[in-house]
């Protein structure tokens, strides 16, 4: 089963595909899916983290395969099922789960955040909530998950070393991310970087209504200089935000960075056609720098 993206370009929806894993629904973003295969046996790698099934080539690249069961701490999966083949962070990962419900098409706005909702195992990697026909829907932080399995994968803050000593900025820049770690590494490693006047905002939504504040008080341009935004968030997405930055004569003159796991060949066309400046995948923390500093030479 291969997946296509056929959502129009900013109407802050995305598609959500349920699958099931010990009886319970969980959901992954589409985008992030490159296809879904049949289970099939896999090779055991020595001293892997207890979440690592092995590595197996599905055609000519080698994939690891993730146990999504005991990530969830509900065990180990046996024999059988599906890999969900996904594409991230310029990663290549299958995730081992129990059958495929379909797809529903949602907005951002409908996604619930987690919090005192979930309580269980699922708690830290669980990015929203969708109720579907009166069922609850977690969706998974997959990000977080390989993460967890290996720290290598994630932001490469050490990349901000090697630029070396730099002229602090108080130049304004705007943060839309509604991960809260991930948001306190790119603040601290912007800062790290000499730009100590960071705007934060946890989705699209709260970013917008910060830039439009600063609108009405008239004082936009001295208050936002550039914008970095993921594109998955809750409320309003980071294609969304792109859009009504874009196409505002106010705004559309401030710099647009989608810095995002979801940076693929089909998420770059859609960012392009919306005006987005720079796009970079989410371990590319010191190209994120450098691109700052370019588009606010200009």
């Amino acid at each position: 089963m291969e997946t296509k993206i056929l959502l129009e370009n900013g109407t802050n929806e995305l598609e959500v595909l349920e699958f099931i894993v010990d009886g319970n629904s969980y959901g992954i973003n589409v985008a992030k899916i490159r296809e879904i295969i049949q289970y099939s046996p896999v090779t055991p790698v020595p001293n892997a983290h207890p979440s690592v099934e092995g590595i197996f080539m599905p055609r000519d690249a080698m994939i690891t395969a993730i146990d999504l069961k005991n990530c969830l701490q509900r065990g180990q999966s046996q024999p059988g099922g599906l890999f969900i083949i996904t594409s991230f962070n310029k990663l290549d990962i299958a995730f081992h789960v129990d059958s495929v419900v379909g797809i529903h098409r949602v907005s951002w706005v409908d996604i619930i955040k987690p919090g005192a909702t979930v309580t269980t195992a699922e708690d830290g990697i669980s990015t929203g909530i969708i109720k579907i026909n009166g069922k609850l829907i977690i969706i998974l932080d997959f990000e977080k998950i390989i993460t967890d399995i290996n720290p290598e994968t994630g932001l490469k803050v050490t990349e901000i070393d090697a630029l070396g000593m730099r002229e602090p900025s108080e130049v304004p820049i705007l943060i839309a991310e509604d991960s809260s770690l991930l948001r306190k590494l790119i603040v601290d490693s912007l800062k790290k970087a000499g730009y100590d006047n960071v705007i934060k905002a946890e989705n699209g939504e709260e970013a917008w209504s910060y830039i439009n504040h600063c609108r009405s008080i008239g004082n936009l341009n001295e208050q936002v200089k550039l914008i970095i935004t993921d594109i998955e968030m809750p409320l309003m997405d980071g294609h969304r935000l792109t859009k009504l930055v874009k196409n505002d004569e106010d705004t559309k003159h401030i710099p647009v960075i989608i810095f995002s796991s979801l940076v693929n060949d089909e998420m770059r066309r859609k960012g392009e056609e919306l005006g987005a400046d720079a796009q970079l995948s989410k371990p590319e923390i010191g190209n994120l720098v450098k691109v700052i500093d370019d588009l606010l030479s200009k």
